[in-house]
């Protein structure tokens, strides 16, 4: 199984939003997110939101079939969830823009497990 790792920075004054999004994810929006998620071919799934002096970034862990064309996808897609999910996280607090693709590949320097 592929996985990848990005930090993506929220727009200044969305954190809030953000929150708000991923509690949506979470709670009422929760059965959208894991069909999404299945068909994106997602396996595993960590987000974390890290506060800096310098911004607030999302942290973002995903496992799965094509990790690293996940983003894309949703940006592309025509799926309802999946373009909610575009337009309030990735555009709304992100800044995406579905011309540009996902973000940057990362340069893996450690990759260890048990």
């Amino acid at each position: 199984m592929a996985a990848t790792t990005f930090a993506a920075p929220l727009l200044p004054g969305t954190t809030e939003a953000w929150k708000q999004a991923a509690a949506e994810m979470a709670g009422p929006r929760l059965a959208e997110f894991e069909e999404s998620r299945r068909r994106m071919g997602i396996t595993r799934e960590v987000v974390s939101l890290q506060q800096t002096p310098d911004g607030d970034y999302v942290v973002v862990c995903l496992e799965g079939d094509d990790p690293d064309s996940v983003v894309s996808k949703y940006l592309n897609s025509d799926e309802p969830f999946d373009r909610w999910f575009a337009e309030t996280v990735l555009i709304g607090t992100h800044g995406m823009d579905a011309s540009q693709g996902g973000p940057p590949p990362n340069q893996v320097f450690v990759d260890w497990s048990a």
